[in-house]
């Protein structure tokens, strides 16, 4: 398991928000089928990946609900569709991991439990986030995305 260590630009993006608590798998899953038949209202979208977000007040307090985003990043936040929202990550760092499959919770737990401890690095606080561009596959042991979790030396 060996990341790409990167510094992202500045990502505007504009989607639907909820919140849940770690395990309340039925939530994402719910927002998705919100978001996905309401894209096309997005204007401006810099291309056809989807971004799913994870915000934590406290990631370590998994007790905690946090928000999630299914959105799409975008060149201006100047039209935000009726009911969606705006969200701007901020220029950061990121180890970004390919996850292949279904088994998102298992890569987060080796990213966790494997990488973090030896790389040198802590979580940071800020948001945790996957892109699914041209290799994702909804459903297919197949698919890839990126995982982007926030580092800090």
């Amino acid at each position: 398991m060996k990341p790409k260590l990167i510094t992202i630009s500045d990502k505007k993006l504009i989607g639907l928000k909820s919140s849940m608590h770690h395990g309340e798998f039925g939530n994402i899953v719910a927002l998705w089928k919100r978001f996905m038949p309401r894209k096309k209202e997005i204007l401006g979208c810099l291309n056809s990946e989807l971004i799913a977000v994870q915000a934590y007040d406290d990631f370590n307090a998994i007790e905690k609900p946090f928000d999630i985003w299914a959105c799409v990043e975008v060149s201006s936040l100047e039209h935000i569709p009726e009911g969606m929202t705006s969200l701007t990550i901020p220029e950061s760092d990121y180890a970004v991991f390919v996850h292949k499959g279904m088994d998102a919770a298992g890569t987060y737990q080796k990213i966790m439990t494997e990488w973090l401890p030896t790389s040198g690095y802590d979580i940071d606080n800020r948001i945790h986030f996957q892109v699914m561009g041209a290799k994702y596959i909804n459903g297919s042991m197949e698919s890839e995305e990126d995982f982007y979790v926030p580092v800090k030396n």
